[in-house]
């Protein structure tokens, strides 16, 4: 990934958090007839340190589990917030009319070794941690054991398990950095005046820049 140095977010809690807000990533691996990607929910561990371990599953019958090349490094993709910039909003368009469209947008790059988990016990503990994880905003949060016993088990004898421990985390907070501070304010007053929520968190994010 391209990163100039001004977009550079290492913090590891600032980059965790991301991963937990938006914890559906995308999982290149190398499988016999090349690159594969697949997009999977992840339930994140801290430890062991200092990035921590992904654990999610699959199904049998996606190709990933059969067709997974071992030891070979793995890259999962999460991707934050993210806005079209407008340089209407920018104050210095006014100026002098120097300004160019963007993207801004969040994203994590989490690396390491996946390895298959075939175990029913660790699978079931695994789906019950990630569905308190995401049910946990409901009045009335479902939860596994809302569902029928055989109906359960059978579910969960189609999927396998999975789980990364991060070797390298890469994040990049490309957020009007590069803007001065009057672009930014306008940034954020074109963002919030669009009311979505993508746009709301992007406007979030480079308020913190001035905020400063």
């Amino acid at each position: 990934m391209y990163l100039p140095a001004h977009f550079e977010e290492s913090r590891v809690e600032i980059l965790h958090n991301l991963m937990r807000a938006f914890p559906l990533a995308t999982v290149v691996t190398l499988s016999a007839d090349g690159l594969n990607a697949n997009h999977i929910p992840f339930l994140l561990s801290q430890e062991p340190g200092p990035f921590g371990t992904l654990r999610g599953h699959i199904a049998r019958s996606n190709p990933m589990f059969s067709d997974l090349v071992q030891d070979v490094e793995t890259l999962a993709v999460f991707h934050g917030p993210d806005s079209y910039i407008t340089p209407s909003w920018y104050a210095t368009k006014q100026e002098h009319g120097k300004v160019v469209p963007t993207w801004n947008f969040a994203v994590v790059h989490a690396y390491g070794t996946l390895r298959v988990v075939d175990d029913a016990v660790w699978v079931r503990t695994l789906v019950e941690a990630l569905t308190t994880q995401q049910e946990a905003p409901f009045s009335e949060p479902w939860s596994v054991s809302d569902a029928p016993h055989g109906f359960v088990d059978q579910r969960l004898g189609a999927i396998v398990g999975i789980e990364m421990v991060i070797t390298k985390l890469i994040g990049k907070w490309k957020v009007s950095q590069n803007q001065p501070v009057e672009n930014q304010i306008g940034v954020v007053q074109g963002l919030s005046a669009l009311g979505d929520s993508g746009a709301l968190e992007m406007a979030c994010l480079v308020e913190k820049l001035y905020g400063k």
